[in-house]
């Protein structure tokens, strides 16, 4: 594992408020190393959360021994938002993502060379906050310093993809690239820049609505997956777990996980690989997903994009109901009109919460 870790360094059976602070003048454990991972370099969270230190396996590479105060997003002018906090001397923002690229590039170099199978899980520090493109892509996109940094991104994904080649597995390798929620852009940077970053999705990162969820998911894998082949299948990321799993003929209980193998090989599977699927906002709201519809418990947008809450009418509906093959923008409101779509989904979001899972056929 090579990137942005972002899972803590405590047991994941801990609470929030029972965790204490993380010592890290200790070994960092459990971390990745203890699930599964037999190498980790990376840095602990997001890019805007303190201590801003780098760690290799499970000790810090250099200790955070001054101070770096609070910065301002780029939206405001300032350098790129991050949290003041605890910073290594030699840590310096902009030079993350090069940084974790050399890292990825020199693991696959030195993996390629003992010619035996292997995982790289390489999550990115852009182009989540903060905004810090290298001076080669500033400016570049048209789409301001989220654009920039989006670039970068690309660049960064091409070292990769040049790695491979240089070690001549590129066509023996299976290469994704997805992301982890919509992009944060609010309609006023639609405005902005003329530039749609969650496409024709209603919404944005946080929301319940499809411009939250919604997200690229590019597969390259020659001679197994078709070249410019689309797929139509409804996937989730959770379903990467039992994918490698299947891939490398390894058993694995995984009550959330469904392989999308047989997707990848064949594009025109028509069986869906999910009963339903389960979304929720950043505050809580539920939505399920089955076939063209999607239940969502409640109004607004429970995230980012305003309204926020918005408290139903006198005998209007109390959530969302959106018919995503006839409507992709969510703009048509069908609770009330199919009130038989609402039950049965209800039904089965209810069954799944009581259950603890949503995979058929599993049980805990």
């Amino acid at each position: 594992c090579v990137g942005k870790w972002h899972l803590g360094f405590q047991p994941h059976y801990m609470e929030a408020e029972q965790a204490e602070p993380v010592d890290y003048g200790q070994f960092l454990t459990p971390g990745p190393n203890q699930h599964g991972f037999d190498y980790f370099w990376g840095i602990p969270a997001s890019l805007d959360m303190p201590p801003y230190v780098y760690v290799e396996n499970d000790q810090l590479v250099e200790d955070p021994t001054e101070e770096i105060g609070d910065s301002t997003h780029r939206r405001q002018g300032g350098r790129g938002f991050w949290r003041g906090g605890g910073i290594a001397p030699s840590f310096k923002h902009i030079d993350v993502l090069p940084d974790l690229t050399q890292q990825a590039v020199g693991y696959i170099e030195r993996a390629a060379s003992q010619e035996n199978p292997f995982f790289l899980y390489f999550p990115l520090t852009a182009p989540h906050t903060p905004w810090v493109p290298i001076p080669e892509f500033e400016g570049k996109s048209g789409a301001g310093y989220y654009g920039d940094f989006t670039m970068q991104v690309d660049w960064s994904i091409g070292q990769v993809m040049d790695a491979l080649k240089k070690a001549r597995i590129s066509d023996d390798t299976l290469i994704i690239v997805t992301s982890d929620n919509g992009s944060h852009w609010y309609q006023n940077d639609v405005d902005k820049f003329g530039h749609h970053s969650n496409r024709h999705w209603r919404g944005q990162k946080a929301d319940i609505w499809e411009g939250g969820h919604r997200i690229p998911f590019i597969a390259r894998w020659p001679g197994q997956i078709d070249t410019k082949m689309v797929c139509e299948q409804t996937i989730c990321l959770t379903d990467l777990l039992a994918t490698v799993a299947d891939i490398t003929g390894e058993a694995v209980v995984a009550e959330d996980s469904v392989s999308i193998l047989p997707a990848l090989l064949d594009p025109n599977l028509e069986k869906p690989l999910h009963e339903a699927i389960v979304n929720h906002s950043v505050s809580g709201v539920f939505a399920i997903r089955r076939g063209e519809w999607k239940l969502i418990q409640g109004l607004g947008s429970g995230g980012f994009s305003s309204p926020r809450v918005e408290e139903p009418e006198p005998d209007g509906p109390v959530g969302q109901l959106y018919n995503l093959a006839d409507d992709p923008g969510e703009t048509e409101n069908l609770y009330l009109d199919r009130p038989e779509i609402v039950e049965q989904l209800s039904v089965l979001l209810t069954e799944y919460q009581q259950q603890e899972y949503s995979k058929p056929g599993h049980s805990n």
